[in-house]
């Protein structure tokens, strides 16, 4: 656009002045336009994200029917109400499992569930039911749904197999997060050897086990005893599913969440952080030696399928033992772990601040984490059940430290792998098993010096007081033991 004016100058003028303003204007269009089309781009992407990521999930049930799920083991009922699948419990029958009929490998499940208080529960997944394996026994791995006062809600339980894996007496603030009586949101992530549950947003078990990669999913109307428990219900809604860019779902391990790892011979990387190392590599005799030699038995014990087995003895004269084997090293603050399996009758113990004695100078004394089957004659001797199972040999008998209202020590008999833990730090020593604490003590304790003044340990000077000493694994009759998963940490 162009005004003539008269003179010159004014006319020059104008046709700037209105030229610069045209073009500032055509420049805040055209940026309006630019940011416009930004927003509107950013909000289209924005919700083409969010819809890419609400698609990735697959929902496992539709709100109207149970499509896609099947009942097995018991005869528990199960119907839709308000958009939730009800579980009914019920006397007379074994635990019943809702199953997908589809299995799943690595996933990523949430679903909310409310159980009526005093009933137990559970959520199967990488579960199983097959016709060779305890005549179709759903069997795999459980996270917990556990109204009791013992808060073990999302610990991980391997039902129908090894039983407890992961049980909150090493997580109390996951067990602190369940809602008892109300709704609770729960996650699994089941990713590789990987295993990780939530509740409401709290991690509360931290597994890592390879014995099962791939299964059904499976909702646990648990058997029941009491008539007055029957016809409680448990509900599950809004049950999803992720199969796919799982590592872009994967949550970040929680501080408080301990791992557990049940890999065989092998350290996880997390472990290693820790400062965690293997005592024994699984294959080879290095870093042991007989208890009264400088060399590894090669009688009456044999290294095989990652185990180091004492073999039973044979009673015939040809027969030689192996006698114990103690480490190289010595240790003085330190966890330790062993995993160990006895056959009926079975006895062994897992002895620390061995200071091992010359060639046919005696027993090598130390004190001792006893293992001992019940079927075994000695089980019923001693003070007080101390040579029982876990027990301070001689000296404290085992007890369930960690379930106040249980008794039993939840140890697995003969044929099946148990995990030994001692812990000692100062003169605070403690005994586990299976991740529940059995034995407690302070060994420069006055109660301490006065039990071994009563023990067959009274004629050994200074017993237990050591700064530092081997650690012992014994060969005692009738032998059959087998160890694996020896792996310590220092302090």
């Amino acid at each position: 656009m162009m005004f003539f004016l008269y003179g010159k100058s004014k006319l020059f003028f104008v046709t700037f002045a209105c030229t610069h303003t045209i073009k500032l204007h055509l420049i805040m269009k055209i940026k309006f336009n630019f940011f416009r089309q930004l927003i509107i781009l950013s909000v289209v992407f924005f919700m083409g994200s969010n819809a890419a990521a609400q698609t990735e999930w697959k929902s496992l049930f539709n709100g109207k029917d149970m499509s896609g799920w099947e009942i097995k083991n018991g005869t528990a009922k199960y119907h839709i109400a308000d958009n939730a699948i009800v579980g009914t419990s019920r006397t007379g029958t074994p635990n019943t499992f809702l199953c997908t009929k589809e299995k799943y490998g690595d996933f990523i499940l949430e679903l909310e569930v409310l159980v009526t208080p005093g009933l137990n529960s559970g959520i199967q997944f990488r579960s199983n039911s097959l016709k060779e394996y305890k005549n179709g026994r759903v069997h795999g791995y459980q996270s917990e749904l556990d109204t009791s006062r013992r808060a073990w809600s999302a610990g991980i339980y391997d039902e129908g197999r090894r039983g407890w894996l992961y049980p909150l007496t090493i997580n109390t603030k996951g067990g602190a997060a369940f809602n008892n009586g109300g709704w609770n949101k729960v996650r699994i992530e089941a990713i590789g050897n990987s295993i990780k549950t939530f509740m409401n947003g709290v991690q509360c078990a931290n597994l890592v086990d390879d014995m099962t990669d791939k299964g059904f999913i499976a909702l646990q109307v648990h058997s029941i005893r009491d008539k007055a428990q029957e016809g409680k219900t448990i509900k599950w809604k809004n049950i999803k599913i992720l199969t796919g860019n799982l590592e872009k779902y994967r949550t970040k391990n929680q501080p408080h969440a301990r791992q557990i790892s049940y890999l065989n011979n092998t350290l996880t990387p997390e472990e290693k952080r820790k400062g965690w190392r293997l005592l024994w590599d699984g294959k080879t005799t290095d870093g042991w030696k007989g208890s009264k030699s400088d060399y590894f038995p090669k009688n009456g014990i044999e290294i095989v399928d990652g185990t180091i087995h004492f073999l039973k003895h044979d009673k015939t004269k040809d027969f030689k033992r192996s006698g114990d084997i103690v480490t190289k090293e010595k240790f003085d603050n330190f966890e330790l772990e062993v995993d160990f399996m006895f056959k009926k009758g079975g006895n062994s113990g897992i002895k620390y601040f061995v200071d091992a004695l010359k060639r046919g100078d005696g027993r090598n004394i130390g004190m001792e984490f006893q293992i001992l089957d019940k079927d075994h004659a000695d089980y019923d001797k001693g003070v007080e059940g101390n040579r029982t199972l876990g027990s301070l040999y001689d000296l404290i008998a085992a007890e369930n430290l960690s379930e106040p209202s249980r008794e039993d020590i939840r140890a697995n008999g003969p044929d099946r792998w148990n995990r030994a833990r001692i812990i000692v730090s100062g003169g605070k020593v403690q005994h586990w098993i299976n991740n529940i604490k059995v034995v407690e003590f302070d060994r420069f304790s006055q109660s301490m010096r006065n039990l071994i003044k009563k023990s067959k340990y009274s004629k050994h000077q200074g017993f237990g007081m050591g700064s530092s000493g081997r650690i012992l694994i014994q060969d005692h009759s009738p032998g059959d033991v087998k160890f694996k998963n020896i792996k310590i940490r220092e302090f």
